[in-house]
């Protein structure tokens, strides 16, 4: 198959047009909060935002993980996305059409195996939904069965269900046909090799359901048979295996159509099946999803409550029903979810339910029944137990369901509840549930001992450091010395300032440093930051150049990232940015002139930092090369005087900082 880049062009028409709040809200439920907005971080675990979105800036930045950046970053990172990748998906998002040009060979061996794997589901969905439409098999099997589902033809369509031949070859010959590598065809599972080496269709015979995540890509696929051959069949649902692209325990299907819907309604309910999804949206219920047979796992709550905090679970009053309204609940609760459970009549399950009833009905079905999950707990597990052992144990299960939730005034409620519900003292079920909350807390901390002991693990990148990683001096001067060029490398603040012939010339930030470093030969010793100061002092006459706006949106990808990331500052995003009334009395050109005084005075202060640092590492190893050197009199001389003027010069520089020196 021919592969093809995004030209110049295009990519700069795709960055233009991507707008962070906008880009951001495709997965994040977010708050405005002053000139920014707030929301919980996609990319770790949180109960309390700290996720920032500053459209001014147009980055996103976590105060808890560090992570964040511009629109095709934030894409790159939350969908794991190589770079074209995630411009496609922007362009798709803000219907720009690409040009592109044809691929060098080299380019081409880079493309990821990530992206082969998602365009090869891409095209598997579109034959499966291809032939579920065509005269044959797909038009005699396939959508009778769907319309014996009740299901509408925008429905199907909605879903991209489908349709897979009978015959073993036919989708394995058609991908090879359009030139598909059979590689890929085996990494996601599509296909599966025989003992002679061909390739066999999975999902062969079967009606098809795909797996659509959060970004609108195919990750996987189900293949259900068909009823008339269920009977007797040992696999009546067919999944696809677990890949690089597709986690069955991280996914939940539907929710690529229902995150709009789950944001907007600020609740999410969840089923057991592909079917009850698809009824309740066609009844006009779209903030549904499900797990479809696989335990609630943290990764699906996570991405649940980055839309939501309410979460309504709804079963069919059975037993089987029951036993899946408690499983998994307590993961909910501890995650500060929001929990209600509704049963549904007997006989019924979501689908059938909402296909005999209207979406006004089956929103007064769900409003008139829902329950609290505590309330709905206590009466399942204490209605009619009069046996005392099952009584004890059934209350120390509600009791540390309520230990697990967050928020302490709706855990007191609870208690409250319970005391009257059961008729145990309070004191008694409070010292019960301080009992769990404390064994919570000691395994939690026993469980970060145990990490901390454990090897080290190689995080974070060449250019930034993790979290929580130590940071050396030199890294955090240098550090605030790229903030600085990048926030206000283009502004000319030193003015008048001599050069070598005797004439004056007027300096920006990062020309300054550029030539005060370059005076002694000094130079940052991180690679990218060397490249923004290069870069800043090579525009530095443009006159349009905006220093912050050119390296967030820098056509390198680890620059925009690393710019983005510097660009953050915590009071500036946390505070509402509306002018204070007394700043009017206050003369432009007399803040202007402040502003300047305290930016010069700033940049003067960091490379005196940087220099300074530079002076204490060559004194601490020459120090060593002294000691070293006692048997060679003519260099050990040569190092102590170089020692005794490097320590001239420090004192010099400690004076100027404000900062005593002991010799």
């Amino acid at each position: 198959m021919a592969s093809t880049m995004i030209d110049r062009a295009t990519v700069e028409k795709i960055k233009d047009a991507a707008n962070i709040v906008d880009v951001v809200s495709e997965f994040v439920s977010l708050r405005k909060r002053g000139a920014n907005y707030t929301g919980l971080c996609p990319f770790h675990n949180e109960k309390t935002p700290s996720f920032f979105v500053s459209p001014a800036r147009g980055t996103c930045h976590c105060f808890g993980c560090g992570k964040g950046g511009n629109a095709v970053t934030f894409i790159m990172e939350h969908e794991q996305m190589t770079y074209p990748e995630a411009l496609r998906w922007l362009a798709n998002k803000y219907h720009i059409e690409i040009q592109e040009r044809e691929l060098t060979d080299e380019e081409r061996r880079e493309q990821s195996e990530r992206e082969s794997m998602f365009i090869i589901n891409e095209w598997a969905a579109k034959y499966f939904e291809q032939q579920l439409q065509t005269e044959g098999e797909g038009t005699t099997y396939g959508l009778p069965y769907f319309r014996s589902r009740g299901f509408r033809d925008d429905i199907i369509a909605k879903f991209r269900l489908g349709y897979d031949l009978q015959s073993r070859f036919a989708l394995p010959d058609a991908a090879k046909a359009q030139g598909y590598q059979p590689e890929f065809l085996l990494k996601t599972g599509i296909c599966y090799q025989n003992d002679r080496g061909e390739l066999i269709d999975r999902y062969a015979g079967r009606v098809v359901f795909p797996w659509i995540g959060l970004s609108g890509k195919v990750v996987g696929f189900t293949a259900r048979v068909l009823d008339s051959r269920t009977k007797g069949v040992n696999m009546k649902y067919v999944n696809s295996p677990d890949s690089d692209i597709y986690h069955k325990a991280h996914e939940l299907y539907g929710i690529y159509q229902a995150k709009k819907a789950i944001v907007k309604n600020d609740r999410v309910y969840l089923v057991e099946g592909q079917a009850d999804v698809i009824s309740m949206h066609q009844a006009g219920i779209e903030n549904v999803v499900a797990g479809s047979g696989t335990a609630l796992s943290f990764p699906q709550i996570h991405m649940l409550h980055r839309l939501t905090a309410n979460i309504t679970l709804i079963y069919d009053d059975d037993a089987a029903g029951l036993h899946a309204a408690l499983k998994g609940t307590d993961m909910l609760l501890s995650e500060g979810m929001n929990l209600k459970v509704l049963l549904l009549p007997d006989g019924d399950d979501p689908d059938s339910f909402a296909r005999k009833h209207t979406a006004d009905e089956l929103r007064q079905y769900i409003d008139a029944n829902e329950t609290d999950f505590i309330q709905f707990k206590t009466e399942l597990l204490l209605k009619n137990e009069t046996d005392p052992v099952k009584r004890t144990a059934a209350i120390n299960s509600i009791i540390k369901s309520i230990s697990l939730v967050t928020n302490h005034i709706l855990r007191d409620t609870y208690v409250q509840t319970c005391v009257q519900r059961i008729g145990v003292a309070e004191s008694t079920l409070i010292n019960t549930m301080n009992n769990f909350i404390r064994e919570a807390k000691e395994s939690k901390a026993a469980e970060a001992r145990r990490t901390e002991e454990a090897p080290p693990m190689v995080t974070g990148t060449a250019t930034q450091p993790s979290i929580g990683q130590p940071v050396s001096a030199q890294e955090k001067v240098e550090r605030l010395l790229a903030q600085m060029i990048i926030r206000k490398g283009a502004r000319r603040v030193f003015r008048q300032v001599e050069t070598e012939d005797g004439g004056t010339v007027d300096l920006t930030v990062a020309q300054y440093i550029y030539y005060d470093l370059q005076a002694d030969s000094l130079q940052f010793s991180n690679p990218l930051y060397r490249r923004i100061l290069d870069e800043a002092v090579a525009h530095a006459d443009d006159s349009d150049f905006n220093s912050e706006s050119y390296f967030i949106h820098h056509e390198d990808i680890e620059i925009g990232r690393v710019a983005a990331d510097l660009c953050v500052d915590r009071l500036q995003l946390m505070r509402n940015d509306e002018p204070d009334p007394q700043d009017a009395y206050i003369d432009d050109r007399e803040r202007q002139k402040e502003e300047e005084e305290q930016l010069r005075n700033q940049t003067l202060h960091l490379v005196l930092d940087f220099r300074m640092d530079y002076v204490e590492r060559r004194l601490k190893a020459l120090s060593t090369e002294i000691a070293a050197a006692t048997s060679e009199p003519a260099r050990m001389n040569e190092l102590i005087k170089e020692y005794t003027q490097l320590q001239t010069v420090r004192n010099d520089y400690a004076r100027r900082l404000g900062t005593n020196i002991v010799v």
